[in-house]
């Protein structure tokens, strides 16, 4: 069962919390699982629950969404702020640890994974490369910048994750249910009744607005990484090029294609979950 918890973390001149939900016996070896963009740790449920029987899995949400605390200011949400805060998780685990990275969650593993003395044995990145093209985060960028800010019922919710994450993956409709259901935070609408918002801050997108899209180049970054690496790519991803791709196993990372996906493959189907685990099992 899933146990909730958090730690503080020191952020300019103020701590914030950064929350959590934690599986398996905390004396096994440690899988940190950090999730994508506008996701929250409760993606990794399914994933969690198997790992489970071998590891202490650790799920955070990412600051600004979830349980975690929102930030004063949307221009803090960058990936150095999340390293940060993951740092302060990391020193409260205080063991090595393998690491479970979607998109945004993959990016923060590199960066962590590269840093000297990193705890990270192993690492997971699931549809992120070091190369990420500006057409993908130019998408990203408008679905975000065009998602309503309410939504009357928590159907209403559900079919907009549908058609926005619909390169997930081949999903149930009980795996869409529980997405829409971790996804969703009660608010007020305009009239003062009842409505749903998507579980983060709003605020997220604003350095993603900010900019003009341009790619993004990490291959300084991944090639510091001394980890084990397993790369999941969703077959018809835009994010991860079949070319970075290529790149990250010719240099030694081991690749794993999720044939009906986009980005990014959504970690709930048992060929998948099954792969990670052993992956985890041999490398840790």
């Amino acid at each position: 069962m899933a146990r909730a918890g958090s730690v503080p973390y020191l952020l300019g001149t103020a701590f914030y919390r950064l929350a959590y939900v934690e599986f398996g016996n905390p004396a096994a070896p440690a899988v940190v699982c950090v999730h994508g963009l506008t996701r929250n740790g409760r993606d990794f449920d399914p994933l969690a629950m198997r790992l489970a029987e071998h590891f202490h899995v650790i799920c955070p949400d990412l600051p600004g969404r979830g349980k975690s605390d929102w930030l004063p200011s949307g221009a803090l949400y960058q990936p150095p702020t999340y390293v940060a805060a993951l740092a302060h998780l990391l020193a409260a685990i205080n063991k090595p640890v393998a690491w479970v990275g979607t998109s945004l969650g993959g990016i923060c593993g590199m960066m962590t994974a590269a840093a000297g003395n990193s705890p990270i044995t192993a690492l997971v990145l699931n549809d992120i490369g070091p190369h990420i093209p500006k057409a993908a985060l130019a998408r990203i960028r408008d679905y975000m910048s065009e998602a309503p800010q309410n939504f009357q019922t928590m159907a209403a919710l559900e079919a907009h994750l549908r058609v926005i994450h619909a390169p997930f993956g081949a999903l149930s409709d009980a795996q869409w249910h529980y997405l829409a259901r971790i996804s969703a935070r009660s608010v007020l609408d305009a009239a003062g009744g009842s409505a749903y918002a998507l579980h983060y801050d709003p605020k997220i997108i604003e350095p993603i607005v900010g900019n003009t899209p341009a790619d993004v180049d990490l291959w300084p970054v991944f090639e510091m990484i001394k980890a084990p690496t397993l790369v999941i790519r969703g077959a018809s991803s835009d994010l991860l090029t079949t070319d970075t791709f290529e790149l990250m196993q010719a240099g030694g990372a081991k690749g794993l294609v999720v044939g009906d996906a986009g980005h990014a493959p959504a970690l709930m189907d048992e060929l998948t979950i099954g792969e990670i685990t052993t992956f985890l099992q041999h490398s840790t």
